[in-house]
């Protein structure tokens, strides 16, 4: 059985697995990554360091997507 931690989403408490990278949580969440941006921990995560960034216990993440309008 996977370990959980607690994060904030948003402003919203929720859990997920431990040692799971952004690009991991993106998917999870069933999100497109073109057009998303996460911050953590009101820290900006580049795209190029999805991969290698790991989420921990008690983050707050800012999820922002992008939307096409005129």
């Amino acid at each position: 059985m996977a370990t959980m931690i607690t994060i904030w989403l948003n402003d919203e408490s929720m859990s997920c697995e431990a040692e799971q990278t952004v690009n991991q949580f993106v998917k999870q969440l069933d999100l497109p990554i073109q057009g998303t941006a996460i911050a953590i921990n009101q820290r900006i995560v580049a795209a190029s360091e999805w991969s290698t960034t790991v989420i921990a216990d008690g983050d707050q993440i800012a999820l922002f997507q992008a939307i096409a309008g005129g």
